[in-house]
């Protein structure tokens, strides 16, 4: 009778921690884009274009930079959940869910790797 793993050991955290800092860079260069498109980096505005087009173009516009504004507060979460996730890894606590005290299942957090609940622990709370 094997003992049930408690946690993920240094090769597998490791492991976790590169593809942790790769999706970490990548979400900065996209909050950087995300930025940059809301202060106007790289306009190809209306400003010279005829007035009635103009109008109907700052009303999707504002609705434009809204969309592009809640993106730039998801990606900043997202960043917030991967640098806790380093901190958990340098920690050892990475991979353990913070419902049942169970290893995550390393699939899960190949695909969500900022993941602090197991999918049962998930589930069950989604049903309360």
């Amino acid at each position: 009778m094997s003992e049930e793993k408690t946690k993920y050991s240094d090769a597998e955290l490791i492991e976790f921690k590169e593809l942790i800092q790769g999706k970490l860079a990548e979400a900065k260069v996209d909050l950087k884009n995300l930025r940059d498109t809301l202060s106007y980096k790289d306009d190809h505005g209306t400003d010279d274009t005829s007035p009635t087009f103009k109008m109907m173009e700052d009303g999707s516009e504002t609705l434009s930079r809204e969309e592009v504004s809640q993106l730039a507060i998801r990606q900043e979460k997202f960043i917030s959940h991967l640098e806790n996730a380093l901190i958990r890894i340098e920690n050892k606590t990475y991979g353990v869910c913070r419902e049942t005290g169970k290893l995550i299942p390393k699939e899960r957090l190949r695909a969500v790797p900022h993941a602090t609940l197991s999918i049962e622990a998930k589930e069950a709370q989604n049903n309360r």
